[in-house]
This record gives C-alpha cells, structure tokens and sequence, in this order.
C-alpha cells in the first residue's frame, strides 16, 4: 500500500488547507500502519478488515501511545480510507470501524501575568543576540503565534507602524499587537538584526548566529533558557506563552471569538469553546484585554517600558 502515500499527500495538499507540520503527522501516521499491516500480509485495501484495524489499534493503546496520539491517527486513517474510497480503492467504509479513545483534557500549562514579565525582562538587551530574543519574546506572547509562524516570518510580515503581524503557515490571518511589541521589534531591526545576518539579502526576520533562519530547536532552547534564569517552577514550552496569551485576553474579558481567531483554530470540534455570536474588531478587543496592547510608556533610549 506503500505506492498510495504520495497521492494521499497531494491529494491532502489540494483540497485540504493543512499546516506541513500537520500533513507530516498524517504521512507518519498512515506509514505507521501501513508498515504494520504489510508485516501481517495485508498489501492492497481490499485485503483490510474491520477486525484488522481495530487489531492495530489496540496495538497502539497498549503500546504505551498516549490517547492523543492515538485519536490523531485515527483522524489520519480516517482521512487515508476517505481517499482509498474516493479512489474507487476500497468498497467498504473502514472508516466506522475507528474508535478513538475519548481524551480528559487538562486545562493547558500557562504563566501568570507576573511571570510572563518575569521572563520577558530576562533577555540582555545589550546584546544583539538578547535584543533578538527580547523581541521574538514580545512578539509571541503579544499574538499568541505558533512556533512554526514565529519562525517562519520574514521582514514583510510585521508592519510595526500598522502594528500588525501577518501569519501565512495555512489559512493567513492578520494579528494585531500592542505599542510596546511594535518599538521592541523597530529596536530590534534597527539595531540588532543587521549584525546578525550573513547574507545582506536575507528577508529572514529572526535569524540565528549564523544568520539562517532560525528553527524551532533554537527557540525551544531559547525560551528554556529564559524560564530558568527567571526561576520560574513551571515547564515553560514556546506553547506555554501561547497559552497564556489566549488565557490573559479571556482573564481581561475578550470573548472567546476574537480569541479564537487571533489564535488561527478552524475546527469547530477544538474550538467550538470559543465560540460566540459577535465578531467584534480585534484590534479594540486586543488593545483594551491583553497586558501587553494596553499603553505603556517606551523608553527608546533604554529600551525600557
């Protein structure tokens, strides 16, 4: 069943609007079990069966796999069946032959108000390097960006006088972020990234020492670092900050759709949450909810706030 991988993936890169770290888990998953299934003899659809797959399953939850992961690759195996159909590949509907385990979900780790501070004030911005941290910081607790979109900026994504980030990873969304985040950002370009690019050319927006774009490793690094040096007790991920930014503009009174679109979720099973009726401008909700979209006064001449 190996030759049906790829078309699986073109097929997901055409008609579904998935982030790549997304469509990798669905390659990963669906590789899973078509090696598992090959090493029991199973080589084409018509030759898989309901007391297979949920064979395989069980397999999984006795493995060790957390619920999780394994409703996420009951989510990709659905989708790959859905495909093998619409292929005229398979006759039955093996996709109600999944059952995904139910998953308890725990409320996300996140930081209070005085902790994220703690931890934004930990970077050296004497140093080009802190000055860079300092500002990816800022930025992505200001607008509640995935790593990956963090990363994956470049210098035409941030319009520091609009104040505004624009993330294009799927389904492009416009963010908008506070006074302070801006002018950490315009000192950060001004100062500190010209230093640390090798390629005068880069459009790259955080670049590493070596003046590539810097990945997501380097910044799980970074932020460690940080939660370290500030004492804080609790494992500090990049997503904890994204947490607590959805968490604080709740705390603040935004409602839960404006937070939701801030944040980039479309499905509705996930989000379902944050839904409300309104949709009012998120710019005014950002500005009036969040810590850091609130006026502060901005040192330029020390960087302070």
């Amino acid at each position: 069943m190996e030759q049906y991988i790829a078309p699986f993936m073109g097929y997901l890169t055409d008609h579904k609007r998935l982030s790549a770290a997304t469509l990798e888990c669905y390659k990963r998953d669906v590789e899973q079990f078509i090696s598992y299934s090959q090493e029991r003899g199973v080589n084409e659809p018509a030759q898989l069966t309901r007391a297979g797959v949920k064979l395989y399953f069980t397999m999984l939850g006795h493995s060790g796999k957390a619920p999780a992961t394994v409703a996420r690759s009951a989510v990709s195996l659905r989708a790959f069946f859905t495909y093998l159909q619409r292929e005229r590949l398979l006759d039955q509907e093996p996709g109600e032959w999944i059952e995904a385990p139910r998953i308890d979900k725990s409320p996300p780790q996140t930081l209070t108000v005085a902790e994220v501070d703690l931890l934004l004030d930990m970077p050296d911005v004497s140093q080009t390097s802190g000055l860079r941290d300092k500002a990816m910081l800022e930025l992505i607790y200001a607008t509640g960006i995935r790593v990956s979109e963090l990363i994956a900026l470049d210098v035409k994504d941030v319009d520091t006088a609009m104040k505004f980030v624009r993330c294009s990873g799927g389904k492009e969304r416009i963010i908008p972020m506070g006074t302070v985040t801006a002018e950490w950002l315009e000192k950060y370009l001004r100062e500190s990234r010209p230093k640390m690019l090798s390629r005068s050319d880069t459009e790259v927006l955080f670049p590493n020492a070596r003046g590539d774009r810097l990945s997501r490793q380097g910044f799980w690094k970074i932020v460690k670092k940080y939660g370290r040096e500030a004492g804080i007790e609790a494992d500090i991920t990049p997503h904890t900050l994204r947490h607590s930014f959805a968490v604080h503009l709740l705390e603040g009174g935004a409602d839960v759709k404006s937070v939701q679109e801030m944040l980039g979720h479309a499905d509705m099973v996930t989000v379902q949450m944050y839904l409300s009726k309104r949709k009012p401008n998120l710019k005014s909700v950002y500005e009036a909810f969040h810590p850091r979209g609130k006026a502060q006064a901005f040192d330029s001449s020390t960087g302070q706030t």
